[in-house]
């Protein structure tokens, strides 16, 4: 392309409309959507994933929506990889791609891009698994500790997925993770516009109640229970899902099951908040004008390659 493609990211907590205001953006550029959504990628599990329906899909084409099996493995530098993969064939058609998602690490591997790590090999991640399964998290911690006494320090020790994928690269690359992390911005051949939706915090707290409500009478419970009888995946080391197997191992009754699900996406949403207020290229908009904000700073772009 002679002119310089836009990518808009939309972005924003759980359950402040994201999907939707993508959507509509979509259809007015006539373009096409990718999913920065770390569990929406994954087959089976629509409900809890709050993915979009098949009408939101036949609104606009979403790319990385439920393709892969549960047991499959994922991560932040595949998406960077596939989004790059993805973006021209959609250039080809619209000046403007679509990015929508709260995964934080999903959309800093598109925008920002990442560092240069080894390739985690399938012995080494099983080795991790293996430590994770038999020591839980803080066993990993531990050995984490040990590998990377640094990291350790500022990881957020809560967080599963970033802990083993730090000792997992730890471990393949004989040195430790955070000797690897340079904070380097890649240059990208396209302009990027981050947009995210502000609610006061009481509505979106508000928002993800009525979310959690209608996902367990949309089946939440039948959902979890069929994707456990596939195994005990990754993919299922999430919200949603591991309050559901807390209830089926008997560890928690179903009412305190569905009230912990709302707490800990509450819990998650601040966490979105604090990456999302931590980037001063994000545009934080209103829900009621968020969509003409997006068009008109758009339109701007667009019209200064004319």
């Amino acid at each position: 392309m002679d002119k310089e493609p836009v990518l808009i990211v939309i972005t924003g907590p759980t359950a402040s409309g994201k999907t939707e205001l993508a959507i509509r953006v979509a259809e007015h550029y006539r373009t096409e959507i990718i999913s920065a959504d770390s569990r929406q990628i994954f087959k089976d599990l629509p409900i809890g994933t709050a993915a979009p329906s098949e009408h939101e899909r036949s609104r606009a084409f979403h790319h990385l929506v439920g393709i892969l099996p549960l047991d499959a493995y994922y991560s932040a530098a595949q998406f960077e990889a596939d989004a790059l993969r993805i973006l021209p064939s959609i250039w080809a058609k619209s000046p403007v791609a679509v990015v929508c998602g709260g995964s934080m690490m999903y959309i800093d591997a598109l925008c920002r891009g990442l560092d240069d790590m080894p390739t985690v090999s399938d012995s080494t991640r099983a080795y991790v698994l293996a430590m994770l399964e038999s020591h839980g998290l803080e066993g990993v911690l531990a050995q984490l500790k040990i590998c990377d006494p640094e990291y350790w320090q500022q990881v957020d020790r809560s967080n599963t997925r970033r802990v083993v994928h730090a000792l997992e690269i730890s471990l393949e690359a004989g040195v430790p993770y955070s000797t690897l992390r340079t904070g380097l911005v890649a240059k990208r051949p396209f302009r990027i516009l981050k947009f995210a939706i502000d609610h006061a915090r009481e509505q979106l707290f508000g928002r993800i109640n009525t979310r959690v409500d209608r996902m367990i009478a949309d089946g939440l419970e039948d959902e979890a229970r069929r994707a456990f009888a596939k195994g005990r995946f990754n993919s299922l080391n999430t919200v949603g899902y591991k309050e559901m197997d807390a209830y089926f191992q008997g560890t928690m009754d179903f009412d305190t099951a569905v009230a912990r699900i709302a707490k800990n996406t509450r819990v998650y949403a601040k966490k979105q908040l604090t990456w999302m207020n931590r980037d001063p290229e994000i545009i934080h908009l209103q829900p009621d004008d968020a969509l003409e904000h997006i068009i008109s700073a758009t339109d701007k772009i667009l019209a200064s390659h004319s």
